[in-house]
């Protein structure tokens, strides 16, 4: 890693930074609150059997429950779009934006290799989407302990929630810079990118409907929150991150890159 570089990077991102994990704090406090306030009606609400089971629950959360509340805070579309600022558009556009602009040249003809520019993009992707999960499970928690319910969440999972998050978003980030190394336009890496993280949500939620799917469900926040977390879950995203670092460590060293036009 270039501290150098990182330095440049942790400057340039730490207003973004700061306005995505406020909003997350927000985000994730917001859903216990509303638990609170509301929970006993939804329960009323499901009791009467006018909703299904299976489309009560999405993705392992719900609004039945306070763990199940928390788990939709984390894989909300809402939650997923803040998180995806730095692992999806920080990453995908670290090199290839570099490229795009003309400015990587610039940056390679310091004493710093290929692979140290790589690997400082991702260490700063990492970092930037452990703070804004942070700020989400925080505000899961500050929501929680607002309503005097924090016995009810049981507050000694939600590091192991935190991590289960943190890797997910790393493996976005992971395949994000595996496809910015990969083009000189951003374009396509963030199309890439994107289309990784539409299919993946897709199987995420299959996953948590189908039963027989289920083996596709490796965010399960609520199964964290209830002390049962799985560990093939952590397992799958530690193994598509390291997949796509050692891919990107290979690419982009051998790539030639063009003068931009």
């Amino acid at each position: 890693m270039n501290l150098a570089y990182f330095t440049h990077l942790w400057r340039a991102n730490r207003v973004r930074l700061l306005i995505v994990t406020a909003a997350l704090v927000l985000w994730g406090s917001l859903l216990p609150i509303i638990y609170d306030a509301f929970g006993q009606q939804f329960k009323d609400l499901m009791a009467s059997g006018l909703i299904p089971q299976q489309m009560a629950q999405f993705g392992g959360g719900d609004i039945f429950s306070l763990t199940g509340s928390v788990a939709l805070g984390f894989i909300h579309p809402f939650a997923v779009a803040l998180n995806l600022v730095f692992s999806v558009g920080f990453a995908g556009a670290a090199i290839a934006g570099e490229r795009q602009r003309g400015t990587l040249e610039v940056l390679l003809a310091r004493p710093i290799s290929r692979r140290r520019a790589y690997a400082t993009a991702l260490v700063a992707a990492a970092l930037f989407v452990s703070v804004t999960v942070a700020g989400l499970t925080l505000g899961a928690l500050g929501g929680t302990a607002a309503t005097g319910r924090l016995d009810e969440l049981g507050p000694q999972n939600l590091p192991l929630l935190w991590l289960n998050a943190v890797l997910l978003y790393v493996a976005f980030a992971a395949v994000a810079l595996a496809a910015s190394v990969s083009f000189d336009r951003l374009t396509p890496a963030l199309g890439i990118a994107l289309a990784f993280v539409l299919v993946s949500y897709f199987l995420e939620a299959l996953g948590s409907l189908w039963p027989d799917a289920a083996y596709l469900h490796y965010l399960d926040a609520r199964g964290v929150l209830s002390g049962l977390p799985e560990a093939r879950n952590f397992a799958i995203l530690a193994g598509v991150a390291a997949a796509a670092v050692a891919y990107a460590l290979v690419m982009f060293p051998r790539r030639d890159l063009a003068a931009p036009s």
